[in-house]
């Protein structure tokens, strides 16, 4: 499939390396990568996102083809590995770049998003807190970053993979 045909969706679960580690795993998802999104400076680096307080949160760019896997999918696996009541924090990892937020870059996808969510909320009395917003600002992580359970087997992950025994 062309490049071009991809969608794209930005996915904010805490720690970036197991939330891009669990798409690219969903046949469908063709690429996948870490980032800093919707921050308020330029070209973070890590240790900026960390220690300077540049409001990005951990993001993972994914893109997919729509026509071997739906957005609706994509956001109820998303839904599956994040606690969509904790506020700025997954897991064990605390601090605003740990949020957990859906960053679209197409208005197309708002009503999706917003029906999926909604029918996310009535399952639950407590209220969701996973920010809905279209994409501001993206700048890729560093190389280090990228496919690093990948590189990197036994690393941190906060992320519970078996819930992906439905979709491979």
């Amino acid at each position: 499939m062309a490049l071009k045909n991809l969608k794209e969706i930005y996915l904010a679960g805490g720690c970036f390396w197991g939330v891009e580690e669990y798409f690219s795993r969903i046949p469908g998802v063709l690429e996948v990568s870490s980032g800093y999104a919707n921050g308020n400076t330029e070209n973070p680096s890590y240790e900026d996102v960390c220690y300077k307080d540049t409001g990005h949160a951990e993001t993972v760019c994914v893109k997919y083809n729509p026509e071997a896997v739906s957005l609706d999918i994509v956001i109820e696996q998303y839904l599956k590995i994040i606690d969509p009541f904790a506020l700025n924090r997954q897991g064990p990892d605390r601090g605003r770049q740990y949020r957990t937020g859906v960053y679209y870059t197409d208005i197309k996808d708002i009503a999706v998003l917003e029906d999926l969510f909604k029918k996310e909320q009535e399952k639950h009395e407590k209220k969701m807190v996973v920010e809905l917003l279209p994409l501001e600002n993206f700048y890729k992580a560093e190389e280090y970053h990228q496919e690093y359970l990948k590189k990197n087997p036994n690393g941190y992950c906060h992320v519970d993979f078996s819930t992906l025994n439905d979709l491979t």
